[in-house]
């Protein structure tokens, strides 16, 4: 790889040709409010089904995206499809109440799923727990880097972990312990499976607090009652517990008020360096039925082969699924999903477009991925990054969006991961460009860094940025943008609502969105210049300097 300065990008796009500066500027005009809009509607509507893997609504949402990108010039990218096959499970869990004892002793029941959202990710049919051991784990991490083990000391195999969300960094604030209120990978609830898995633990429980979760209990309990998707672990390689869930606050409290202890307090406690976790003197019983479903869901790719340097890539990313019919909420079942991800996969489009329009040939390819299963834990691009067109050492960027909210202009671009990489700094040039300024996201907290796509990127060494305008209106200011965000995250968010609303859907923010991902894209697929992690970055490991 060849690392030219900052300075040199700047000149380079400062100094380059009359022609290709036309050539540029006559390609982003390609991205248009009504091509976003009619995307938007189309993927939004009832016809799609909600778009969930496995079902009839997935067919017609992958053959959409295909015929698009066809439409837009990008050939196949997986050997002359534009489908990728990805072998999953499907498992429906159902639950009875969940009973807590101490000492044979019936304490109190937990109904599911209001109070307790509880699945089991094994690929078998009867799971009963009998008056298994409870125990209470801090936050459920180890990071040696940062001095934390929250498992030292403790016997947890074939019992049951109790965890809180996040990591302690947020709820002291001190950005010495972890990164402060910016969550870690240790805070992802994804993470704290995977740990207890790999300590032995049968079951775990993490204790649902919003702020630290980034959503209200609603997300969770929807999704246990959902059938869910996982990797197929025929092999065994992959450990995980018998069952996995989340306690809801008011759950947790009652449990460990009967117990003598107080929530609250306790993860103040956990904060602590030297905290240690300890049995809770509880055993917990309860049954689950899987029901088990194997197929093949698709991810979706085109590739716009670059001219000098086809064998390496950018790649722009915006999954493609959502939740499929659910559960009722004022008389919709139908969980389209506009906004999330209808938007960003218009975003992708659009892009795309405006490369072939282009009249001098990209140096390096481009390829635009539509991946399954993001609402199951980036299974989809978990998957590709394991399986790429091209490998990940000549990937040289990720560009990726989730849930693009369509309220007009905004004077931010707004970076989730601010701080991590290279890409920062071509987005404050892109940004200029656009008369914007660059912001941190302001709800750092909430771990959106791990939750989407970029993420399986980030974690085979690829700089990835996620990047929209969301913190400033042009037109309304800071706080109605921050009013138009909650309104979404509480009313829309992973439910029925989520739907297009011609009257109100103002495309002209994700336009320049999309703009600007393009621009830089642009400079990097023009150029011998590989974006790095900053010194600083917790992945910096993952592709050096």
């Amino acid at each position: 790889m060849k690392k030219i300065s900052f300075l040199l990008i700047i000149l380079l796009a400062a100094s380059a040709c009359t022609s290709r500066k036309s050539d540029f500027s006559n390609a982003v005009k390609g991205i248009t409010v009504s091509d976003l809009d009619k995307h938007v509607s189309e993927l939004g509507s009832d016809r799609f089904m909600g778009r969930a893997p496995f079902t009839e609504g997935e067919d017609i949402s992958v053959n959409y995206l295909a015929d698009r990108l066809m439409e837009i010039g990008f050939e196949p990218a997986f050997g002359g499809s534009y489908f990728q096959k990805v072998p999953m499970v499907e498992i429906k869990s159902s639950i009875n109440d969940i009973a807590i004892t101490k000492s044979s002793k019936r304490l109190f029941t937990f109904s599911t799923p209001d109070e307790a959202a509880v699945v089991s990710p094994m690929e078998i049919e009867q799971v009963a727990v009998r008056n298994m051991p409870m125990i209470f784990a801090g936050f459920g991490i180890v990071a040696p880097e940062y001095g934390r083990d929250d498992y030292a000391g403790l016997d947890v195999k074939d019992k049951v972990v109790v965890v809180l969300i996040n990591d302690p960094g947020l709820y002291t604030g001190d950005k010495k312990l972890f990164r402060g209120r910016e969550m870690t990978y240790y805070g992802r609830w994804t993470y704290k499976y995977d740990e207890a898995a790999r300590q032995g633990a049968a079951g775990i429980l993490i204790i649902h607090e919003t702020e630290g979760a980034g959503y209200g209990y609603t997300i969770p309990r929807k999704s246990s009652i959902l059938p869910r998707l996982y990797m197929r672990s025929s092999d065994g390689s992959e450990p995980r517990c018998l069952f996995t869930g989340w306690l809801s606050a008011g759950a947790a409290d009652e449990l460990f008020r009967n117990l003598e202890y107080d929530v609250a307090k306790l993860r103040k406690e956990a904060c602590r360096s030297d905290f240690r976790g300890f049995p809770l003197g509880t055993e917990i019983t309860l049954d689950i039925r899987n029901e088990l479903n194997y197929d093949e869901s698709l991810n979706v790719a085109g590739i716009l082969k670059g001219a000098e340097k086809p064998e390496e890539c950018i790649v722009y990313t915006a999954h493609w699924d959502h939740l499929g019919v659910g559960e009722k909420e004022n008389g919709d079942s139908i969980y389209n999903g506009a906004i999330d991800n209808g938007s960003s996969m218009a975003w992708a489009l659009s892009i795309g477009k405006a490369f072939t329009q282009l009249k001098y040939k990209p140096g390096k390819s481009i390829i635009i991925l539509f991946p399954t299963a993001e609402e199951q834990g980036l299974l989809g691009t978990i998957y590709y990054t394991n399986h790429p067109v091209i490998s990940m050492d000549k990937t040289v960027a990720c560009f990726n969006n989730d849930a693009l909210l369509p309220i007009g202009r905004m004077k931010d671009v707004t970076i989730t991961g601010f701080g991590q990489s290279d890409l920062d700094s071509l987005t404050v040039i892109a940004a200029a460009e656009q008369d914007r300024y660059i912001t941190p996201d302001p709800d750092a907290h909430t771990g959106m860094y791990f939750r989407s796509d970029h993420f399986a990127f980030v974690m085979k060494g690829v700089p990835s940025l996620y990047a929209q305008g969301s913190t400033e209106s042009r037109e309304h200011g800071k706080d109605w943008a921050a009013a138009q965000k909650k309104d979404y995250i509480e009313n829309r968010y992973h439910r029925p609502a989520d739907n297009y609303y011609p009257e109100t859907f103002n495309f002209e923010g994700i336009a320049e969105d999309a703009a600007l991902a393009f621009r830089i894209g642009y400079e990097l697929v023009n150029s011998d210049f590989y974006p790095m992690w900053k010194t600083d970055s917790e992945f910096i490991k993952l592709r050096s300097r």
